[in-house]
């Protein structure tokens, strides 16, 4: 989504003509009008767990317009799974888009490549920018502007249980694949449990890539480099720690099997996110004793680096929005210092903002334990538009390359080709 900036007033068909060719220069320099006096109504789409989460954003909701009572907001919660082509379809067709939408961070180029968010470098949506993490903020880019406010974020961490890595004699997780592995047998010789459940799913592959200085794609040098000498080191990474430390996956049900071993204590190790947090301390393992939960970063790889993906939600507006102002301020109350204390107090999810991570905010063992992941593992995925597309071929071949019906280099050698027709222009190796 871009945000062409300011002036309610200035959404002509001119300027919105001109905008969803990537929106103005002229909107850093725009003035936005006085916050006293913006008014109309704004349609929000969240997507946030309806039951579990929502309320809190729309006890913010009524705050803002508290703040703000010349500002209507009208809010509509949408899932997750159905969002992305829900918004495409009204962005295109210029009809029924919401003014501000909640947006996964994976689909920030997408939306930006195709003028549907607009940029906003300059207008009041990016107040205090400078305290946001890097990492969330760094979620927002594409081309060199800024096409969303980070609301909450995330990563992939090594979530353990200490009982069963202390039965083993094991003093600390491990800090590389390598003795990820080695500890995984020594945990199942010593306690019977397995050490990990491998996730076939290709987002969870991202850590085993990056940390091996893997990619999917440069897109500096238009290439694909899903099939280059580092990304088969971490595929054989994989399939080896499929074949020597994974308990037997169910390709069928993978994660909610990998989630049913690890907090029944069947499994020792997980690589997850902070999501799973809530569903691990309902299990026999950790529920009543919370502090057997353990967190680490993803192991490093041959390139010496642990990191994993950032992942969350940006607030983006709608570039064709007929309410720049009201939704510049919207966003800009949203993604407040105190609003994100109140949504990770109430929800227990990151905050982006640095400021947010209050003494109460920090007793969440949950955010406790992911905070210095986040900062010291979490980089952005490859700011391609296509980059959504290109996980269901690489889930594809990984799941034949863990199954043995594909070698590893042909497996990705197949999925540098389908890469190919869904990158035009890009060459391969």
């Amino acid at each position: 989504m871009r945000r062409g900036i300011s002036i309610a007033a200035a959404v002509t068909v001119i300027a919105l003509s001109a905008t969803a060719c990537g929106g103005s220069d002229d909107n850093a320099s725009s003035k936005p009008k006085n916050p006293k006096d913006v008014s109309g109504t704004i349609t929000y789409w969240d997507t946030s767990d309806a039951a579990n989460e929502a309320p809190a954003y729309k006890a913010l909701i009524k705050q803002f317009e508290a703040k703000y009572p010349k500002i209507k907001v009208n809010y509509q919660n949408i899932p997750f799974t159905d969002v992305e082509q829900k918004f495409k379809s009204a962005a295109k067709s210029g009809k029924g888009a919401p003014d501000v939408v909640r947006t996964d961070v994976g689909l920030m180029a997408e939306y930006a490549s195709l003028g549907y968010i607009a940029p906003l470098d300059g207008t009041p949506a990016l107040k205090n920018a400078s305290d946001f993490n890097a990492g969330p903020m760094n979620t927002t880019k594409y081309n060199g502007k800024t096409y969303g406010v980070p609301s909450v974020t995330d990563t992939l961490g090594l979530l353990y249980n200490k009982d069963l890595l202390k039965k083993a004699g094991i003093a600390k997780p491990p800090a590389t694949w390598d003795e990820f592995i080695a500890d995984s047998k020594t945990i199942k010789a010593k306690t019977g449990a397995y050490g990990t459940y491998l996730n076939p799913d290709s987002y969870f592959l991202l850590p085993l890539l990056y940390s091996n200085g893997a990619d999917m794609a440069d897109p500096s040098a238009k290439k694909i480099t899903i099939n280059d000498a580092a990304a088969v080191k971490a595929l054989t990474t994989a399939k080896k720690i499929g074949d020597e430390a994974s308990m037997k996956v169910d390709f069928a049900n993978a994660y909610q099997n990998m989630q049913t071993a690890f907090k029944s204590g069947k499994v020792a190790m997980l690589v997850q996110g902070p999501w799973s947090v809530g569903d691990d301390l309902t299990g026999k393992a950790f529920k009543g004793h919370e502090d057997n939960l353990g967190y680490a970063p993803v192991p490093a790889g041959a390139g010496g680096k642990a990191q994993a993906p950032t992942g969350g939600h940006n607030l983006t507006v709608y570039q064709g929005s007929k309410n720049l102002d009201a939704s510049y301020l919207f966003t800009q109350f949203m993604t407040s210092t105190s609003s994100q204390i109140t949504i990770a107090e109430k929800n227990g999810t990151l905050p982006t903002r640095k400021s947010a991570y209050t003494t109460t905010v920090m007793g969440d063992a949950k955010i406790a334990g992911f905070k210095p992941i986040l900062e010291q593992t979490a980089r952005p995925r490859v700011a391609l538009p296509q980059v959504g597309s290109l996980f269901t071929p690489l889930a594809q071949n990984y799941v034949k390359i863990l199954q043995g019906g594909e070698s590893v280099k042909a497996g990705l050698d197949a999925t540098a080709k389908e890469f190919q027709s869904l990158l035009p222009g890009y060459s391969i190796g």
